[in-house]
């Protein structure tokens, strides 16, 4: 019996700010970010960079295990071989849904294990840095605690 080897991209999405702050740019919904939309901009972002080859070596095998809206954290499931056309796809892409967005790949991985571990690490840094910017004791219990410790379940709930 043969096993499936995987690819795992942890990718966390940042959004562009619009030009004037407080204004959103016309036509540009306010809406949160989904795993669909990302799964259809990451195809076409395929398609157009690598034709339908590219995306003939990668569709069987793509598939968005993990977002979290509020962190915009990404965990994307890729075969092993093709992995790097996937990861330059998402490289090159910059909008989701007619809103900007930068990805930045924070890891790829061989198992999900070791994705989810560097997914809650990155939760925790970037809950770091959103309590650095309130200036807020390391010690204060917020809502970001809680949201730490669901996060932490819903990843390590994750199946191959």
């Amino acid at each position: 019996m043969v096993r499936f080897k995987n690819r795992w991209l942890l990718v966390e999405f940042l959004p562009v700010p619009a030009p004037v702050p407080g204004r959103p740019i016309p036509g540009q919904s306010q809406e949160e970010l989904t795993s669909k939309q990302i799964w259809s901009a990451l195809k076409q972002s395929v398609i157009s960079h690598f034709g339908d080859t590219g995306w003939g070596a990668v569709g069987s095998s793509l598939t968005i295990k993990y977002f979290s809206p509020r962190t915009n954290l990404c965990i994307i499931r890729v075969a092993r071989d093709p992995h790097k056309i996937a990861w330059a796809s998402v490289t090159l892409l910059n909008v989701i849904d007619g809103r900007r967005y930068i990805p930045n790949v924070v890891h790829v991985a061989g198992t999900i294990k070791q994705a989810q571990l560097a997914a809650i690490r990155h939760n925790r840094e970037i809950v770091a840095r959103y309590r650095a910017r309130a200036k807020l004791p390391a010690g204060y219990q917020d809502s970001y605690e809680e949201y730490l410790q669901t996060s932490a379940q819903e990843i390590e709930a994750l199946q191959d």
